[in-house]
């Protein structure tokens, strides 16, 4: 009886231990967890430490440093690479907005001068590239600078009263298209903290890609979750390219009416609010849906 006593008493020992080990790797675990979620939320020179004594998690955890470190020399190295690119397509385009703006302005002056017939069709194929490489330079010299410039102050903004006056605004030039917009907003007040100006941005840069390439509509319905959908006649597109008009620089004719950049910094700015924006192609119409969650 003895020895049957000992034994359970040894039992009962290794049990103990076994309990603590696997406590002691719950817990390394847990901290492993913990402090890769707050190395990936901030940019930060710390490694793992663990509190657990166990050879096999510490080696785990000095393996995971090591990954952690070359991880965040890429990191670093890909940050620096994206901001002097922006720098320089923001440079670039400051310079280049200038001797635009002289070209612009002597092909006005060209107008009132008489010439003959030939030389004003050659002036005027010079005025329709100067514009449209004026309209891309201020595209990119845009969109590098929403990039780089944080969010701004959020305030209440209503999004009916919001998209009811940016359609207003666009409101002559869709007619002068010949698109009579089909308009439904609910009469519920719907409140979002957004910012101001990025939100309206949001708005052009929808509209403004419709008035490009309807094909001869626009519908804009808002329900009172504050779901927008933009909706036009689009033959030229199909499923595949549909969802590749969020991508920079991403045009459907070939980039002759567009940079490209317009719904790449629509969805910047609203995935910045915390929005959610996606298109969809149906039955030769295509759909962008706009949505922000009410916190």
């Amino acid at each position: 009886m003895i020895w049957l006593s000992c034994f359970c008493i040894l039992l009962c020992l290794l049990l103990l231990a076994l309990i603590f080990k696997v406590a002691a790797l719950h817990r390394g675990t847990d901290e492993i967890r913990q402090e890769l979620l707050s190395w990936f939320d901030s940019d930060t020179n710390t490694v793992l430490t663990l509190s657990c004594r166990d050879r096999h998690m510490r080696r785990m955890a000095a393996d995971i440093n090591g990954e952690l470190r070359r991880l965040r020399a890429v990191r670093l190295t890909f940050e620096l690479g994206d901001r002097e690119l922006g720098e320089s397509i923001t440079n670039l385009s400051h310079d280049l907005r200038t001797p635009l703006t002289a070209i612009l302005g002597y092909l006005d002056l060209l107008d009132y001068v008489e010439k003959p017939e030939q030389v004003s069709r050659y002036l005027s194929m010079i005025r329709n590239r100067a514009e449209f490489l004026r309209q891309q330079t201020e595209d990119l010299f845009g969109y590098s600078v929403v990039k780089s410039v944080p969010e701004g102050e959020v305030s209440p903004l209503s999004l009916n009263r919001m998209l009811e006056e940016c359609l207003a605004s666009y409101y002559g030039a869709l007619t002068g298209a010949g698109i009579t917009p089909e308009i439904s907003l609910p009469e519920q007040t719907v409140t979002r903290h957004l910012n101001r100006s990025s939100l309206t941005r949001i708005f052009d840069n929808i509209i403004g890609n419709a008035l490009k390439y309807s094909g001869g509509d626009l519908s804009v319905v808002m329900d009172e979750a504050g779901t927008i959908v933009f909706s036009n006649e689009a033959k030229a597109l199909d499923p595949v390219t549909a969802g590749r008009l969020f991508d920079r620089y991403y045009t459907v004719e070939s980039g002759q009416r567009g940079s490209g950049l317009g719904l790449s910094i629509a969805r910047l700015l609203t995935e910045r609010m915390g929005g959610e924006i996606s298109a969809d192609y149906r039955e030769g119409r295509l759909f962008i849906t706009l949505r922000f969650p009410d916190e």
